[in-house]
């Protein structure tokens, strides 16, 4: 048990992260905070919290995945009922931050709606964010309040050690934007880096142009933050092993896993498909070629900082 350093403090989950919630709390020698959330008879959602939060450091766990406005609007009256409650910290746990890809106006009239998810956080009453893999780091310039992004790739790095790193592997970015955190993981395993070039015509349909890097006859990792409709870590596949590669796998942070995403995996030359349980996949989505790895761990270790005024600083090492 935690020793008391603020208030009491409690954990509660919406009905997007029960699982990981309850994990967490199991790591940190908690009882899952007792609330009903429902709706009523006009689809109007119904929050209510079975025990006393007065004072309290409250976290709540809720990923606002699909579907994305259902579990963003019982973050935010999970949050509305905490202050009115009298919590003394909210921290709202977000492992996936829903339309954190809509972060800036690609075309004229376009929203920004990252940036409103933001306000809205703080309008209902968080004091701050715990989060992971941003799908843009800028966002946290968006919030007027702490904002924890934690990051998947050590937790991806971890389990591959565990598992045996083969001499043949070579770690690829399946774009120019995931250079950065292959690169990283690279470095980790001492292992060369590839890149996969291409162009997107237009959302969510990609075009390989080329590989960058020699791949043949190497074991390729592709590292990305998230997986959706699954287009561009399967062309990037093909790519990899029309180039020579033994093997591919994919691994990633949040498995969106939307659209005809399951149907293209299977298809796919992709051995193994690693993802973190930021988002509970349910069971029609639990291919076997699909590895769940759990990050209950380091959020425990993030609350627990968290809450007792540690720097979360040492998670990112």
């Amino acid at each position: 048990m935690l020793n008391q350093i603020h208030g009491a403090i409690k954990i509660f989950a919406g009905n997007a992260s029960k699982k990981l919630a309850q994990s967490i709390c199991s790591q940190l020698d908690l009882e899952l905070g007792k609330m009903d959330v429902g709706k009523f008879s006009d689809g109007e959602t119904s929050v209510n919290i079975k025990e006393s939060v007065r004072g309290c450091d409250v976290f709540i766990v809720q990923s606002t995945n699909t579907p994305v406005n259902d579990n963003l609007m019982e973050l935010l009256i999970i949050i509305d009922a905490c202050k009115r409650a009298s919590a003394g910290r909210i921290t709202a746990v977000v492992p996936y931050f829903g339309y954190a890809r809509q972060d800036r106006k690609a075309r004229a009239r376009d929203p920004i709606s990252a940036k409103l998810v933001a306000d809205i956080l703080q309008t209902a009453g968080a004091n701050r964010v715990l989060t992971m893999d941003l799908h843009s780091s800028q966002l946290q310039g968006f919030f007027n309040i702490p904002v924890d992004n934690l990051m998947g790739m050590p937790v991806i790095a971890k389990h591959f050690k565990s598992v045996g790193v083969p001499d043949n592997l070579t770690i690829v970015s399946p774009d120019t934007g995931s250079v950065v955190r292959s690169r990283a993981l690279a470095s980790r395993f001492d292992a060369p880096l590839a890149i996969i070039d291409k162009r997107r015509p237009r959302a969510n349909v990609m075009e390989v142009m080329n590989v960058v890097g020699d791949v043949k006859g190497r074991m390729c990792l592709m590292l990305d933050d998230m997986i959706d409709t699954a287009g561009t870590i399967c062309q990037g596949a093909q790519a990899l092993v029309d180039n020579g590669a033994s093997e591919v796998i994919a691994c990633c942070t949040h498995a969106v896993l939307s659209g005809p995403a399951i149907e293209r995996l299977e298809a796919s030359p992709l051995s193994k498909i690693v993802v973190l349980d930021t988002i509970d996949l349910p069971a029609e989505k639990r291919i076997g070629k699909i590895e769940i790895v759990t990050i209950a761990d380091l959020f425990a270790e993030a609350i627990e900082r968290v809450y007792t005024d540690l720097p979360v600083s040492k998670l990112y090492e």
